[in-house]
């Protein structure tokens, strides 16, 4: 019983600390609060997210605020066609001592940090996408044949632009698969644009200051892992997810026709640990079936494809997942 109250007691204290983030970040980062909170579950769940809306919706502040307000160390990284995978891990250089020796030394790239902004992150060549891999996966680089851990906890936040393609290379499934989010930033709507525009135009900007640090989003990250889930919310992440699979059982004749491949069980991970945040964030102590749906087209809408057909229809993958989620409340529901 004392466990469990201390449970209760560890879980407000962090919700209230986060909704302080959260107002912080609001001083800077007008309107838009479903992008903050996606934002933050990927830093929760110790994650990564990929943030995808034209230029000028403000995704750059973002990410620099929420480096403040958390606490962390962070890195940026500008990605072009001749970005070089070195310009991001580091490279070794050969240098001559004052006696004449010479010895290798390595040169820490922009990626050993706490949270790494990758962005236009579909403008570089695969080659140098692929060098996110293994640090969005394990947390560490090989450089040279050894090793090397970057910060704890790890981030990266990547932006990317949906309407210009020329010049771009598309994310590779396996590293999408690795985004816990796609965060959809859109335009605010007219109240929203009229604060930004007052804010943004005079002649001071608003300061953020650190609200958590490095180790309390660690500790944060170990508490959500924590946090109690119903067997209702398990079944529901688990018939969401094999329902949007064309060769499962429980998929829908319209998840056949028009679904290329489907999300693996990186997927259901990650919505698992996506509730937990979205609870935790709203204040309260459990996740509920209604936050499944709520996260399924941030946490499924990159892990799927829709099939050439589907596309000529005019299908998307958003109506497709919000549809399925739909269906399967009901269900629950009845």
């Amino acid at each position: 019983m004392a466990n469990a109250l201390d449970l209760v007691a560890e879980i407000e204290a962090l919700g209230g600390r986060l909704a302080e983030a959260k107002s912080m970040i609001a001083r800077r980062f007008i309107g838009q609060e479903r992008v903050v909170d996606l934002s933050l579950t990927a830093l929760l769940c110790g994650g990564h997210g990929l943030l995808v809306g034209v230029p000028g919706l403000g995704k750059t502040m973002l990410v620099e605020t929420l480096g403040t307000v958390m606490g962390l160390t962070s890195g940026r990284v500008q990605f072009t066609p001749d970005l070089m995978p070195a310009d991001i891990l580091g490279s070794e250089v050969l240098e001559t001592a004052a006696d004449g020796s010479r010895a290798f030394r390595f040169i820490e790239g922009p990626i050993f940090c706490q949270l790494l902004m990758a962005d236009e992150i579909n403008r570089a060549s695969p080659r140098t996408q692929s060098a996110l891999l293994q640090a969005m996966q394990e947390g560490q680089v090989t450089v040279a044949g050894q090793h090397r851990s970057l910060g704890k906890p790890f981030h990266v936040l990547a932006t990317q632009n949906p309407i210009e393609q020329e010049g771009t290379y598309p994310l590779p499934e396996a590293q999408l698969d690795r985004f816990l989010v796609q965060i959809d930033v859109e335009y605010p709507d007219r109240a929203v644009e009229r604060d930004i525009l007052m804010a943004t135009t005079g002649a001071s900007v608003a300061n953020v200051q650190p609200v958590m640090d490095a180790q309390g989003l660690l500790a944060a990250q170990q508490l959500l892992r924590r946090m109690p889930v119903g067997e209702k919310v398990v079944e529901m992440i688990l018939d969401l997810v094999r329902a949007c699979r064309p060769e499962a059982e429980e998929a829908s004749q319209r998840v056949r026709d028009c679904v290329s491949w489907g999300p693996g069980p990186r997927a259901a991970q990650a919505l698992m640990l996506a509730v937990r945040a979205a609870a935790l964030l709203d204040g309260r102590l459990a996740p509920s079936v209604t936050d499944v749906a709520a996260l399924a087209r941030p946490v499924l809408s990159h892990r799927m494809a829709l099939t050439f057909a589907a596309r000529a229809r005019g299908e998307t993958l958003a109506g497709l997942i919000v549809g399925v989620s739909e269906g399967l409340t009901r269900a629950e529901a009845a």
